[in-house]
């Protein structure tokens, strides 16, 4: 975890309609580039839908722009289909779907293409992103609106789909860069603890921990992204490698948990700190200013971990931060888009000088 220094890089959805260029400002301006979801340009970029072709008993309606599993009918032909590729490790199987991920293409061609003269040819790092199996299953229903993580079939195959689709993307990442990340998305986190999610803390590990796994057997890193705030604990807990939380609005919760914390970092443990607001405040900060806003969090962590016998030094996070804005960017307009990587950017900047 040495390398990172305040690395800069995005958690995936952007709000422009089309690609025209976009891989290759984005990986111009971040320091591990991540492939841009684009969820206006079809539904089928949306975070759930893109994800789903591989899925057993899978419904894409397209006058609805919505998917859910038809479970309806007998789904064991469907779920033996689906094993078969991934007992026989196909890991091609699970690729994502050029038009149903059209920014990780154009990402990994232009990582791959890059003039040799370039800042963009001398990055270590790339960023890729698969939404967790928590968040898809209780998102994505069953016909009956029933949460298909309830259905223990649906949620096994959902947790492997997952698991193998990171896999894929770290071994194309790995042809264009040396270091890779994968995050997983768990925006429903957010609601762990409340009478929305029925799973035990064991349960969102032991989930959370397979995929992760899956991701570490191909060399790479394993992050986690909740846009909200949540248990950490639980997080912490995982054998992620990156926690990334939105440090804009809730970096005082993570003062909560500084037992966890600590462990957390004595095992190399890293955070993205979501410190960049991804709506119209961004017109309202400045680079300093979240500098600032950042160092005062983590100086509140460390001054709220002492007071608990927990002993953690601002310090070691220089080392062990990335910056990343507070959450995806996909449902905002291309001004405020465009406008947060130039203020991440500069955020960075300030942060590395001391």
């Amino acid at each position: 975890m040495s390398l990172f220094n305040f690395l800069t890089t995005h958690v995936g959805s952007v709000p422009h309609p089309t690609l025209n260029g976009l891989t290759d400002k984005l990986a111009a301006m971040l320091d591990a580039p991540a492939w841009p979801q684009l969820p206006r340009r079809t539904f089928r970029e949306n975070m759930y839908v893109q994800y789903s072709p591989t899925l057993p008993a899978i419904v894409e309606d397209a006058a609805k722009e919505k998917i859910y599993f038809d479970t309806q009918q007998d789904i064991t032909p469907a779920l033996e289909a689906f094993y078969e590729h991934f007992l026989a490790d196909e890991v091609d199987y699970f690729a994502l779907r050029p038009d149903y991920a059209a920014g990780f293409y154009a990402m990994l061609e232009t990582l791959k293409s890059a003039n040799p003269q370039s800042a963009i040819c001398n990055q270590q790092f790339a960023k890729g992103q698969v939404t967790g199996p928590i968040s898809f299953g209780l998102t994505v229903t069953e016909q009956d609106l029933r949460a298909s993580l309830y259905n223990e079939m649906l949620a096994d195959a959902i947790l492997k789909n997952a698991a193998m689709i990171a896999r894929w993307q770290v071994r194309q990442l790995k042809a264009a860069r040396p270091n890779v990340i994968i995050f997983v998305d768990e925006p429903y986190m957010a609601s762990f603890g409340s009478a929305f999610i029925s799973l035990s803390r064991e349960q969102v590990i032991s989930m959370l921990d397979e995929v992760f796994d899956a991701i570490h057997a191909e060399g790479a890193l394993a992050g986690v992204h909740c846009c909200a705030n949540t248990d950490w604990s639980v997080l912490l807990a995982t054998k992620v490698d990156i926690l990334n939380l939105d440090a804009y609005g809730y970096i005082e919760n993570l003062a909560l948990y500084p037992t966890e914390l600590r462990a957390f970092l004595d095992r190399g443990g890293a955070i993205a700190w979501g410190i960049v607001p991804n709506n119209e405040e961004i017109f309202r900060v400045t680079a300093e200013g979240l500098t600032k806003r950042l160092r005062d969090g983590i100086l509140l962590v460390s001054e709220r971990a002492a007071a608990r016998g927990v002993r953690i030094n601002p310090a070691e996070f220089n080392k062990r931060s990335l910056l990343v804005p507070a959450c995806g960017l996909g449902s905002n307009s291309v001004e405020i888009a465009d406008r947060v990587f130039e203020v991440l950017s500069q955020t960075a900047m300030h942060l590395r000088q001391g």
